[in-house]
């Protein structure tokens, strides 16, 4: 069996325990579950209706679950991007140029019916590979 270990942080909980990993560690790969805005303290949805507080948020959560895994942007290998709208595209574009640097990494974009909460409008799973020697 692969040595792996789980990383948990503001995922959904049920009976107070957390639903799912935020990232699951196997060896030097760390597979980032999907992200979203989530809910401030009164249970709202963070940038409810604004596609651009709702990026921010959702690369601020993989900035800090990969940091929890040892990991940056930098060791990023593939996003995919679920979006509720085509022309959520450009945004989602301009806000993940202000965390993730050239070269980018491998790239899905998906348009979705709804995402878990229909008030999310984008959700970003990913790869990172840690000790790779170069990006290249």
């Amino acid at each position: 069996m692969t040595n792996r270990h789980l990383i948990s942080g503001k995922e959904a909980k049920v009976d107070g325990k957390p639903a799912y990993s935020s990232a699951v560690v196997a060896g030097n790969t760390i597979f980032l579950a999907g992200a979203v805005s989530g809910r401030d303290a009164a249970g709202n949805v963070i940038g409810r209706g604004d596609i651009e507080a709702q990026t921010v948020a959702v690369f601020e959560s993989l900035e800090e679950t990969l940091a929890s895994a040892g990991a940056t942007f930098a060791d990023l290998v593939k996003i995919t991007v679920f979006a509720t709208k085509l022309e959520y595209r450009a945004k989602i574009g301009e806000v993940r140029a202000r965390y993730i640097a050239e070269p980018p990494p491998a790239s899905t974009f998906v348009v979705v019916t709804s995402l878990a909460d229909p008030d999310f409008l984008v959700e970003i799973e990913g790869i990172a590979v840690t000790g790779r020697a170069s990006r290249a």
